[in-house]
């Protein structure tokens, strides 16, 4: 009876890809010929599957048309379903038959049985030599076995309204419908790519090495984060605390809408000296789910959780980045936990309703405005205008994603995010003759925005102690009241100066990796500037 067990266990259990050690130790695991065999028709049938779910409106279109619908096309249709599904159980008895031979296997899989009954710290060690398919792995941390209090309640932006009267509203429900039913087909899937199954098998490789180089040579440790909708997130931590300078500051990274942390951002954290946390969108990698806006927002809320829990991070010694479409969670994190260190986002937007219109046919805009609104409503701003602590927005000057028109730095949506935030914590300042001036600013990159910083005579001395004055006097709560009693020229040189500090500019295109070098903790007026103007 035990082996039968053993046999049913190898045959179900998850795949073994690979298995880590020191130097020649370390190797990628070696199935025997059953197991390999049984693998190989299981994973085609499944890509044949994936193929088939995508394409099938075509495919039931076709075998409508040649009758297998029909009583009398049931026949062929029943012996080909009889024929995959014995394939599929030869297969799996092959493939655990093989494994149930295989040493290797064996050994992983009592580790594995052995860490799903205790995750102590052995074990865990034991289960980190294996990469395996993460859906095995056991959870480490909860959303739901947190003491209740210390998960506080969570902040949403209430949906803008779209139609006033119910008139308005019962003549647009077929449109509502046929907006609901592309969100929810291939909407979700066209905003957040990587969350396409296909794409992710042509990736399976690469991130393999993305990992891999993360647990061998930066000592990453992979943990998997239950979410409070059930969702389970993939994520690695890479911990630097009292061995480098910034180590004790902890850099939670939010991956693009086809960023994974395997080959993400993490990388410029973690070559800036931060502890580094990175984590995968629901749908992505190893998490589970959709990348819908709630589900996006209980992973990163219970990424946060498990890092002030599990990991022993103050909120204080966090910093938020995110790049991209990741700027839509970072900012959400920083309005529902404000006393985070700073919020570090690149190359991302202020509202995703411009860019969705602006890559969809003209015609379809009222349905895109519905489908956005009502369902993937990514707005960045207004998530982060009610964090008041340090932001940082890295602007990417040849930007082929962000900008609504090609080689027209001003349509960069970055600059919609940073003139929005800007007026909205220093409305005295920016002021209509402001954001004239700082829209002819962000027309140019950084060489040309030194002149007008010359040619205003801004000085960084005066600005910072301006700031510090009214802080000193009032408090630095937003927005400010400070520019109140300031001439046009100053208001002028304190907007440059803000901007300066805000925004930083990064000549590349959207998908280069941020260098390090760029990589800081954003500008506070309390502390001392990163920046020397000339």
């Amino acid at each position: 009876m035990s082996t039968l067990k053993a046999v049913w266990d190898c045959m179900f259990g998850p795949r073994l890809i690979k298995i880590y050690g020191n130097g020649p130790v370390e190797k990628f695991y070696q199935p025997q010929s059953f197991e390999k065999w049984g693998d190989q028709v299981i994973h085609s049938l499944y890509v044949i599957w994936k193929i088939g779910v995508y394409t099938s409106p075509f495919l039931v279109g076709i075998l409508y048309q040649r009758g297998y619908f029909a009583i009398e096309g049931l026949g062929p249709f029943t012996k080909l379903v009889t024929s995959i599904s014995v394939i599929l159980v030869v297969s799996y008895c092959c493939k655990g038959l093989g494994r149930f031979n295989n040493p290797t296997y064996v050994r992983f899989l009592t580790t594995l049985e052995a860490a799903k009954k205790e995750m102590s710290r052995k074990n865990k060690e034991q289960l980190s030599l294996y990469d395996f398919e993460f859906h095995s792995w056991p959870v480490e941390f909860d959303m739901h076995d947190l003491k209740k209090g210390s998960s506080k309640s969570k902040t949403f932006v209430n949906r803008p309204v779209l139609h006033q009267n119910i008139f308005q509203y019962l003549t647009s429900i077929p449109l509502r419908i046929i907006a609901y039913v592309a969100i929810h087909t291939f909407g979700i899937r066209l905003i957040y790519p990587g969350s396409i199954g296909v794409l992710q098998m042509i990736l399976e490789q690469s991130l393999l090495q993305g990992r891999s180089r993360l647990i061998e040579h930066n000592h990453g440790e992979r943990c998997k984060v239950r979410t409070i909708d059930n969702n389970d997130i993939d994520t690695m931590f890479i911990d630097r605390r009292n061995s480098t300078q910034h180590g004790n500051t902890l850099v939670i990274c939010s991956e693009g809408n086809a960023g994974f942390y395997e080959i993400g951002i993490m990388i410029t954290a973690i070559e800036a000296g931060y502890s580094t946390l990175g984590w995968n969108h629901p749908g992505f990698g190893g998490s589970t789910g959709k990348p819908y806006p709630t589900q996006d927002e209980n992973a990163v809320d219970a990424v946060l959780h498990f890092a002030i829990h599990r990991l022993g991070f103050k909120l204080e010694n966090i910093l938020l980045f995110g790049w991209s479409i990741g700027g839509y969670t970072t900012a959400w994190a920083a309005m529902n936990y404000p006393d985070v260190k700073g919020v570090v986002i690149d190359a991302t937007f202020d509202d995703i309703l411009p860019l969705a219109i602006n890559h969809m046919p003209h015609w379809w805009e009222t349905i895109v405005r519905l489908a956005i609104r009502e369902h993937v409503n990514l707005n960045v701003f207004e998530h982060l205008s009610k964090y008041p602590g340090p932001i940082l927005l890295i602007r990417r000057t040849e930007d082929e994603v962000i900008c609504l028109r090609e080689n027209d730095l001003f349509s960069n949506r970055g600059n919609n995010l940073l003139i929005k935030l800007l007026h909205n914590r220093y409305p005295y300042v920016f002021e209509e003759r402001q954001i004239e001036l700082l829209k002819q600013y962000l027309s140019v990159t950084s060489a040309a925005q030194d002149l007008f910083l010359q040619k205003y005579a801004v000085s960084e001395n005066v600005c910072n102690s301006l700031l510090q004055t009214y802080i000193s006097e009032y408090s630095k709560s937003y927005p400010m009241k400070i520019g109140e009693e300031f001439q046009d020229q100053e208001k002028n040189q304190v907007a440059l100066f803000l901007a300066r500090k805000y925004m930083k500019d990064f000549k590349a295109t959207h998908c280069t990796n941020l260098p390090a070098e760029m990589f800081h903790s954003p500008w506070d007026v309390n502390i001392e500037s990163d920046f020397v103007f000339t």
